[in-house]
């Protein structure tokens, strides 16, 4: 299925935005060297007014970074709580490149926010990073008292390889008969592994993530591992069983070659009956959020997704 036979130009603010900071997600030169050139991108400070902690939790392989924030509240004694996933290809990113995402998290969603600092592949491949955000996951529901957050009101959101992590927290919560998990938040996720989508040979050479970069990142987390028989921790839309599955949001970009993975989880999700809203930013590409308060229309896009994991954590 194909998002848009025809779309728009990518946006014109974030067109100069990439003029003036060029940068493409790569394997080229070693993880070493991609891990560099991403948290050498510039990045502004937002909502200095969250208050963070750094932390460190027991992990099945030790211990496990974590940064919590806490959003200013009117007095609200207890807050819903969210799990956050960096992306990042499963090989670069930490709590640092992506603080202002969870900033935006947790004032937007008006949560307790626990950003994870997941084992890294290539040296940690598949399933490392399942197994610590799976512990994380638990602990957060487990110790939600102690952060001021209500158990019962526990979200997982994350950005292209933790939107792919933040899927398979749903699964497996689903699995495991807990912790309840009241909404998925997916912003432009890989799910399927299918690179015959349309939109992989569509945006081909799209800007920030082309195919060579989805190819070189996944080699990276796969390592070792036959691929004959997916495992749905791996490929979470190859779940045998969808069904009662935290309701979801995700969102995708016009001028990403994962558009199509991840409107394919969504339709598979409502065939499944689980409710689920699919949001395509037609302008945009992937990583959009690293935009968001510079380029209008990515504003946009994430106050969107915002909104909707707002409503669910503080309906009645």
């Amino acid at each position: 299925m194909s998002v848009a036979e025809e779309k728009p130009a990518v946006d014109a603010i974030l067109l100069k935005v990439l003029e003036a900071v060029p940068f493409q997600l790569t394997t080229d030169g070693g993880v070493e060297a991609a891990r560099q050139r991403f948290r050498a991108l510039p990045r502004r400070q937002f909502h200095p007014d969250v208050r963070t902690e750094n932390r460190s939790i027991d992990g099945p392989a030790g211990p496990i970074p974590i940064r919590v924030y806490w959003p200013p509240t009117d007095g609200e004694a207890t807050l819903p709580v969210v799990v956050f996933l960096h992306g990042g290809g499963w090989s670069v990113g930490d709590l640092d490149t992506h603080d202002g995402d969870a900033r935006h998290h947790a004032v937007g969603a008006g949560a307790v926010v626990v950003s994870v600092d997941y084992r890294l592949a290539p040296e940690h491949p598949y399933p490392a990073a399942v197994e610590d955000a799976w512990a994380t996951t638990q602990w957060v529901a487990a110790h939600a008292d102690e952060l001021g957050a209500d158990p019962d009101r526990l979200a997982v959101a994350g950005d292209s390889a933790g939107g792919n992590l933040a899927a398979v927290m749903a699964q497996l919560a689903r699995d495991a008969g807990g912790p309840p998990i009241r909404f998925q938040l997916l912003w432009y996720p890989a799910t399927t592994w299918d690179t015959s989508l349309p939109s992989f040979t569509e945006n081909a050479e799209a800007p920030l993530l082309d195919n060579a970069s989805v190819k070189g990142f996944s080699r990276w987390y796969v390592g070792d591992l036959d691929l004959a028989d997916m495992p749905a921790t791996l490929a979470p839309a190859r779940a045998g069983d969808l069904a009662g599955l935290a309701p979801a949001y995700i969102a995708v970009a016009g001028h990403d070659p994962l558009r199509d993975d991840g409107a394919r989880y969504a339709e598979l999700l409502a065939a499944a009956g689980v409710p689920v809203e699919l949001h395509n930013a037609e302008t945009l590409i992937h990583g959009y959020l690293g935009y968001a308060g510079v380029v209008p229309a990515a504003t946009d896009a994430m106050d969107r997704g915002l909104s909707a994991l707002r409503a669910a954590l503080h309906a009645p």
